[in-house]
């Protein structure tokens, strides 16, 4: 049995491959970095879709991870956004 029994998958979808390879490898950099004993996460891209999967020890730890997770795709959603209006 894992240590890690809870599970949660994030889907985002975006309008095009560039937009969502950019956010892919944004976040790219951070998994693994914010992983610890209680969560892991796993972050990948199909075509369009980005996927955050998360899994973790308990309910807590799960809800934190997915949390921060959904939280940085924001501030890169939103970092684009920005960067597009000043084109």
């Amino acid at each position: 049995m894992s240590d890690h029994d809870h599970e949660a998958t994030v889907r985002f979808d975006y309008p095009d491959e560039r937009r969502a390879r950019l956010v892919a490898d944004v976040l790219g950099n951070d998994v693994g970095e914010i992983d610890d004993d209680r969560s892991r996460t796993d972050l990948t891209r199909d075509g369009r879709t980005v996927r955050v999967r998360v899994e973790a020890a308990d309910l807590v730890a799960l809800r934190a991870a997915a949390n921060t997770w959904v939280g940085l795709v924001d501030v890169v959603e939103r970092t684009m956004a920005v960067a597009d209006d000043h084109r």
